[in-house]
């Protein structure tokens, strides 16, 4: 009977066994099934993202799913969704952006050497939320026919008087314009900067334009000599009438430098595949990537090691500001409130 009672129980625990291998086998598959992707929420245009998304996923066998939409609205359905987003990383651009999502706590920390070692420190954030992952200078175009490039110093002088009647500018809406306007007050305090804004809407030409573009066609059509815009703006132009007479200028070289921005991302807090996200962020900066990055959308790659597109080479070189860039979110509200206390619309 002990014999027999023995059987009986090797037996079932043998049982028991196979039956738990059999059920962790399907288990593991769909862990593994889950390790193969990763899933992005992106402020970016589509056509600017799936050449990299696509080679990411030739190179490492991980799949990136990939929804679009505007920066706001991407950042608002992620707090709303909480733990339950489907979503691994947020791409956006501005720092603005990028520093909102970190305040709302959205992100968790990258933790990583390699975009450390990739990226400049003041493309980053500073307790690692977030990275830059290409660069746009925010600098002069101007009318090569009726101004000459050494006429062109700051975005201080444009408050002079001399350039009365001659200057266009983007609404003060526009998150780049928050974004200078942030940079400036960190540099001079709130009282210099009202003085130049209001400088700025003094010499206005016309009333300011919804976009970057609007601002180069007023040009383009005699409505002002001067403004301000996003290079990429410029180098879309450019490609597409090579001889236009619009031309790019580099302010501020003998102080702060010219003032940039960034397009990044940050591994989101409730992320189900963070390893395959933070692999996706290192690729990103990675040599291969950044030659990409940047000729997709005529941008600066953040990796400064990288070489330039021609076209973007072109323009020349210039001093960046290196103001780390979570600081232009930190001031954006007051940026926001100075913006509307000296009357730029």
């Amino acid at each position: 009977m002990k014999k027999i009672l023995a059987t009986l129980l090797t037996t079932s625990i043998l049982g028991l066994t196979a039956c738990s291998n059999d059920s962790a086998t399907p288990s593991s598959e769909g862990i593994q099934q889950e390790d193969n992707k990763v899933v992005v929420y992106s402020s970016r245009a589509e056509h600017l993202i799936k050449p990299l998304f696509d080679q990411f996923s030739a190179e490492t066998g991980i799949e990136v799913q990939f929804q679009t939409g505007r920066a706001n609205a991407l950042i608002e359905r992620l707090r709303a969704e909480g733990a339950n987003s489907p979503a691994d990383i947020l791409m956006t651009v501005d720092a603005g952006n990028l520093w909102y999502a970190a305040d709302q706590g959205l992100f968790q920390t990258l933790n990583s050497s390699i975009v450390e070692n990739n990226i400049p420190a003041h493309l980053r954030d500073p307790d690692q939320l977030w990275t830059g992952l290409s660069v746009r200078a925010r600098t002069f175009v101007y009318h090569s026919d009726k101004i000459q490039p050494n006429q062109l110093t700051s975005y201080e002088d444009l408050a002079d008087p001399k350039w009365q009647g001659r200057l266009c500018l983007r609404t003060s809406g526009s998150v780049y314009n928050k974004s200078l306007v942030a940079a400036m007050i960190d540099r001079h305090g709130e009282p210099k900067t009202a003085e130049v804004l209001s400088g700025w809407v003094n010499n206005l030409a016309t009333k300011p334009t919804a976009r970057d573009v609007h601002v180069m066609e007023a040009i383009l059509a005699g409505q002002c000599d001067v403004g301000l815009v996003n290079t990429y703006y410029y180098g879309r132009l450019e490609a597409d009438t090579p001889n236009t007479p619009l031309k790019l200028a580099w302010a501020n070289q003998d102080t702060t430098g010219t003032h940039i921005n960034v397009s990044g991302a940050g591994i989101l807090k409730h992320a189900s595949q963070p390893n395959n996200a933070r692999k996706l962020i290192e690729w990103l900066s990675s040599e291969t990537a950044q030659q990409t990055y940047g000729a997709l959308n005529r941008e600066y790659p953040a990796n400064p090691t990288i070489k330039l597109d021609p076209q973007v080479a072109a323009w020349g070189e210039y001093k960046q500001d290196q103001l780390n860039l979570r600081q232009v979110g930190v001031l954006q509200q007051k940026a926001t409130m100075l913006i509307n206390r000296v009357g730029y619309e």
